[in-house]
């Protein structure tokens, strides 16, 4: 799924917070996702058509 949202071109942003919580450093991450701030999240979230959690 997230896949296919970098390969449209959509951002997938992951709250550094939680990833810290669960032990997850960057070097994990989905090439095309990045860590984010809580600030960038709530900015993002604002300026999206959709938004998509799980």
């Amino acid at each position: 799924m997230l896949k296919r949202v970098i390969g449209s071109k959509g951002s997938v942003l992951l709250c550094g917070t939680c990833m810290d919580a669960r032990g997850m450093n960057d070097a994990e991450l989905l090439e095309g996702a990045q860590r984010s701030t809580m600030d960038a999240l709530a900015n993002a979230t604002v300026e999206a058509d959709k938004v998509l959690v799980f």
